[in-house]
């Protein structure tokens, strides 16, 4: 009835008590959501019980109006199943949390999610949105801190290169890196942004 409408009208749908609306909804990405989810996490049962996590935040956000991105809800569903995987792995210790570590290129920090080993076409949708986030959250970092991050990340240095190039020592590019990545973790937690808290 509803697998030719456009996801807009299937939303609109659903917000006014529709529910045979979301499951077409569902029916329409369940299998790539899936996948996803799968491809990650490499567990079958896991994928199952990540699966149905992901699609209960679906609605409930749905709900919210918290979904106002026009023409990317598959994009949209994706990052809420990558940080779902994200906070999974945190919450059960198979994934290092950022400070545990002295460290600071063993700290699991922002920029680890958008280093995953295999790269399929939502792969690349999710990855590209979240570094495009990453990339503004960092123009808000003091100054300092902003040119250590985009010399190491975005050119590759070392923290040797970088500390070079700055005139300071390589334990106060380290320091400013840290403070950086804390910072980062704090605007994103701040601006409640998908990208670590769906």
């Amino acid at each position: 009835m509803y697998s030719k409408e456009s996801d807009e009208f299937l939303i609109k749908e659903f917000r006014s008590g529709n529910n045979k609306a979301f499951d077409a909804l569902l029916n329409k990405y369940k299998q790539r959501v899936f996948s996803y989810i799968l491809q990650m996490v490499k567990d079958q049962d896991l994928a199952n019980d990540l699966f149905q996590e992901v699609f209960i935040k679906v609605i409930t956000n749905l709900k919210k109006n918290h979904y106002n991105h026009e023409g990317k809800l598959l994009s949209w569903i994706l990052r809420i199943s990558h940080n779902q995987v994200i906070d999974f792995f945190r919450k059960s210790s198979k994934m290092p949390i950022a400070g545990r570590s002295s460290n600071l290129t063993e700290d699991f920090n922002i920029f680890d999610l958008i280093k995953l080993e295999e790269k399929s076409a939502e792969d690349i949708m999710v990855n590209e949105q979240i570094t495009k986030d990453v990339r503004i959250l960092i123009e808000e970092l003091p100054e300092e801190q902003m040119e250590v991050v985009k010399m190491r990340y975005f050119l590759q240095m070392s923290f040797k290169d970088i500390a070079d190039k700055t005139g300071v020592s390589i334990n106060t590019s380290l320091g400013r890196m840290r403070y950086a990545l804390i910072n980062l973790r704090k605007l994103v937690s701040d601006k409640n942004l998908i990208l670590t808290n769906s």
